[in-house]
């Protein structure tokens, strides 16, 4: 292991402009539920900010000075951990629903939404075993059948709740970090079919998964159901046409974009800042996600560059899904547009996530 150098100020400084950018789009989009409940408004700027932005910033600062080995060393009980909080969301009194999904813990002032820690908890157990695993990596007790174990446990709560987007988003960082590994293709190609299949399946037994996917076959198929959101969201950003309304004055976000802080956040920046400005903040994602890829190609260990790699597929992915959704691109999913949407636990755990990418950078080969 080479001694820890300087931390990567480029990654530094992509962050740092997504959280900048995040809190000004955050603070637009917000002004709808400020203008019909200036309570709930506060509520969420408390979220954002107390836990979000001081809480991550807190994080990141601490996480990126914390030897990012440590993270191997207790991998277990961090999944473990994950695994019981997010648990606790079926607790009565603890656990509270909304949009007919119970997906977060009520602490008081603030909620958290223990999937942010579960996503992490994956990723660091599946990184740390595929690195003590080695060479092993091409048997099935030691490859495919672990990861599929991991999966289903995270990935069997998860559903319960529902939370299908997160489900999808850790199966992809988990095959991601298997690929990456050194994975058989054999065992990859096993892995798809047997997801693809087990997809099917699942949106064939709930309607509101098999709704979204007619949505997304035809935008047009029900505009004041099932597909209103994704309408509201075309249109919102093809009213902001090139250049945009300007800063704060988007109409779609009163009253007819649904969640318009949270999963339509991307469709308030296309009506306010038009097709540069949507252009411009999916270029400056593409900078952070290949940034954080080129430290991870440079990481002096297994256990770092998988965790790296397995931290951006998560961050990337959560984003892309989004921003895919509000264009019509794949169906709607509920993922965050990572460091912009509503959200304190999300906006923490990009803080803390970034953080480790940034402990690792110091690690680098040279």
């Amino acid at each position: 292991m080479n001694k820890a150098g300087a931390p990567d100020r480029i990654f530094i400084g992509l962050t740092i402009a997504l959280v900048v950018i995040g809190l000004l789009i955050f603070f637009s989009a917000s002004l709808s539920v400020l203008a019909q409940d200036p309570g709930q408004f506060y509520k969420m700027l408390f979220n954002q900010i107390g836990l979000g932005l001081i809480g991550g910033g807190i994080a990141f600062f601490f996480v990126s000075r914390l030897d990012y080995r440590f993270w191997k060393k207790y991998a277990l009980v961090i999944f473990i951990t994950s695994i019981v909080i997010l648990l606790l969301v079926f607790i009565p009194g603890l656990g509270f629903e909304h949009g007919g999904a119970t997906r977060w813990l009520n602490l008081g002032p603030i909620s958290f939404q223990p999937a942010e820690l579960a996503k992490l908890g994956f990723v660091i157990y599946a990184a740390a075993w595929f690195s003590w695993a080695g060479d092993k990596i091409g048997q099935f007790t030691w490859g495919l059948i672990p990861l599929v174990c991991m999966i289903g446990v995270v990935g069997g709560i998860l559903l319960l709740q529902p939370d299908t987007g997160t489900f999808l988003v850790i199966m992809i960082s988990g095959l991601v970090i298997y690929f990456v590994a050194g994975a058989r293709w054999r065992d990859i190609i096993i892995l798809v079919v047997v997801a693809l299949v087990g997809l099917i399946i699942l949106v064939a037994m709930r309607p509101y998964l098999i709704s979204r996917v007619k949505t997304f076959a035809n935008p047009n198929i029900d505009p004041l159901g099932s597909s209103y959101q994704v309408q509201q969201s075309l249109i919102a950003i093809g009213s902001g046409k090139v250049f945009g309304r300007g800063y704060g004055q988007s109409v779609q976000k009163f009253s007819y974009l649904p969640e318009p802080a949270g999963d339509s956040v991307y469709a308030v920046v296309g009506e306010e800042f038009g097709f540069f400005g949507t252009v411009a903040l999916l270029l400056l994602y593409v900078a952070f996600c290949l940034r954080g890829f080129w430290i991870a190609t440079r990481t002096s260990s297994n256990f770092g560059q998988y965790l790296a790699i397995g931290i951006m597929t998560l961050i990337i992915g959560q984003s892309f899904l989004n921003i895919a959704s509000n264009l019509a691109l794949f169906p709607l999913t509920g993922e965050p547009l990572m460091f912009i949407s509503q959200g304190g636990s999300a906006l923490l755990f990009a803080l803390l996530e970034a953080g480790i990418i940034v402990n690792i950078s110091r690690y680098r080969k040279h």
